[in-house]
């Protein structure tokens, strides 16, 4: 049984940001995740958000096979390895696309809020990312649904161990438990830990990108989602930079007896 694990809380709309960033910081050295709140994007937007990807893993499976993903956009089947179905859904789902676009942009605003304090954190100025990857970020929305049915975990984990690959993730759930981190990751065996929910919070992780542009000092945790016997639905956005930012060891994050490791 995994043990139950309450992340660090991050409140984005803080008037003290330098307290703020230093909570940052330990959450990203001792985690790698941590909960965010008052973080701008309205509840009812959201609950909207959610019905709209509930609608479309309803449709028959030959449906959605005809948005495939193609570029990082279309549907990916069960088992295999976003969202955004192409012009002929708009009878079948017309407020997909406002709503969704209107998500995008609020996640958006709150993911270039949160860099600027992880900047502050790592003794950075504030609009460093904003001046290096956020010229032009590479930023996408996945919408996620895990079945319900219970079985061993090789026939049906929901997602597998993995780290993210970018900067920084933000996943709002439906509040269905099923997320697991393991802190240790080159350790065995691995030991995970149950993230709960935190009602109106974001779950936010720092991906391999950032991993390395910190020198590893802030960590991309390995997680996990397990069947649970119920539907699951959650929404990943992950903010990367642009293709042609230069990733290099943050002067702040290393020194003669840590150099720079990549």
């Amino acid at each position: 049984m995994a043990t139950k694990l309450r992340l660090p809380m991050v409140d984005l709309s803080s008037p003290d940001r330098l307290s703020t960033a230093n909570s940052i910081r330990q959450a990203c050295v001792d985690y790698g995740f941590f909960y965010l709140v008052n973080h701008g994007v309205d509840d009812q937007l959201l609950s909207s958000a959610f019905q709209q990807s509930a609608k479309f893993f309803t449709f028959p499976l030959n449906y959605k096979l005809s948005l495939s993903r193609k570029e990082y956009r279309g549907y990916t089947p069960l088992y295999s390895e976003n969202l955004d179905p192409s012009s002929h859904s708009k009878e079948l789902l017309p407020d997909w696309r406002p709503t969704m676009e209107s998500l995008i942009w609020k996640l958006l605003e709150a993911g270039r809020k949160l860099m600027s304090l992880i900047a502050l954190s790592l003794n950075l100025d504030d609009d460093f990312f904003e001046k290096t990857a956020l010229n032009k970020p590479a930023a996408f929305l996945r919408l996620l649904h895990y079945p319900g049915e219970l079985g061993s975990y090789e026939e049906l984990c929901g997602a597998s161990a993995h780290s993210d690959y970018g900067m920084i993730t933000l996943l709002v759930t439906d509040g269905v438990p099923g997320l697991q981190i393991c802190k240790e990751k080159f350790k065995q065996p691995r030991v995970w830990e149950d993230v709960s929910h935190v009602e109106g919070a974001f779950i936010v992780n720092i991906g391999d990108l950032m991993e390395r542009w910190t020198n590893c000092i802030y960590r991309s945790t390995l997680h996990r989602v397990i069947p649970t016997g119920k539907e699951r639905y959650s929404m990943a956005f992950f903010l990367d930079p642009p293709s042609d930012c230069v990733v290099e060891c943050f002067e702040s994050c290393c020194s003669e007896s840590s150099p720079p490791r990549y």
